[in-house]
Order: C-alpha cells, then structure tokens, then sequence
C-alpha cells in the first residue's frame, strides 16, 4: 500500500528497493529556503542494520502490511523452534537466526507474537521481561555483597547473562528481553 512520507510513524515497516525496513525515528524538516524534506532512521528488518535516508516531502512509499500472529513456543527440535499457532493450532518450525536475540529467552509454553511479511518471519514481540531459572553460575563469595560485584551465569534456555554475586544455581530471575540485562530475583 503506498503512503506519502507526511504519513510516517515510528514503529510503521517500509517496503523499499533496498529491502524491508522499520522507522525508528522520523522528523519533518521545513527549512528556511527550498522544499521540505523528512528525514528518517531506518532498521533493515532482516539484517538489523541501521541507515538514515531523507524523503521529499509528499513523496510516495510503499509501506509493509506485516502480519502478526499469536503463536506459542512449544519446544525445541535440533536447531529449530517449533511454535504452535494459538488460532488455527499449526504448528511452524522457525530457525533461531530469523528470530535473533529473541531465541535466548524463550522458555517452553511461552507466548510470542511473530511478525510475517510474505510467508517469511522478520521479526518476534516479546515481554518486556521474562522469569527464567539459573542452571550454571559460580557460587557467591561471602561477604562480598556491597562491591555490586558481578558474575556470568546460563539461563535454562542456554543464554549467558551478567548477575549479582548472591545469584545462585535453581534461583529464578526475571531478565530485560530488549537488553539482556537481569532486573531481580522472582
């Protein structure tokens, strides 16, 4: 569906010649002299990678319908996730590298709503938080609380996160799906 480029918005996903892209940030400009102009941040979709591009003014683009579809993570086949729409109960093999840092955090019978653009998976809405136990870290020293200290510890799902000293193994912790980074104990 074509727009004019005064229609962006932050979130919206373009259909460009140079592949499929989501707007991270957009301004309008009107300068003193000549025509306005918007200037953009874009994040190519499948690759990650960030451009700045500037549209004229009342320019036409296509914009990506993207599907969206509520699935549920049911388990894990070789490399492959297995996800089970939870509508029409299909289930879909997905590869980790199509989901990115987004794999790390899935734990079985976990809801995510995957993005589909053309049959294709381009991207996957997470919790803003996920509770996960610690499998393997080193123990704590005693006395060593107040140096806000930290260690490497594995999450059940095989991801490696940076935790406080008093983290132990079976503990379960609540980690930042957007930065990987651990809030606190649950």
């Amino acid at each position: 569906m074509a727009i004019t480029t005064n229609d962006l918005k932050n979130g919206m996903s373009l259909d460009l010649p140079e592949g499929l892209f989501a707007i991270v940030e957009f301004q309008h400009v009107k300068p003193g002299k000549g025509g306005a102009f918007v200037r953009t941040t874009l994040r190519n979709v499948r690759t990650g990678q960030v451009i700045e591009r500037t549209f004229r003014a009342a320019e036409r683009v296509e914009q990506a319908v993207i599907d969206k579809r509520e699935m549920q993570f049911l388990y894990r086949e070789g490399e492959d996730l297995v996800f089970m729409d939870t509508v029409s109960y299909e289930q879909l093999h997905v590869t980790p590298r199509s989901l990115g840092s987004a794999a790390g955090f899935m734990v079985e019978g976990a809801n995510a709503v995957l993005q589909l653009y053309g049959g294709e998976i381009v991207g996957v809405d997470l919790p803003a938080a996920v509770e996960l136990a610690v499998t393997d870290t080193e123990p704590g020293l005693q006395g060593d609380r107040v140096s806000g200290a930290r260690k490497s510890a594995t999450l059940e799902t095989g991801k490696t996160v940076s935790v406080p000293l008093f983290v132990n193994v079976g503990d379960r912790i609540r980690v930042d799906t957007r930065s990987g980074d651990y809030l606190t104990r649950a």
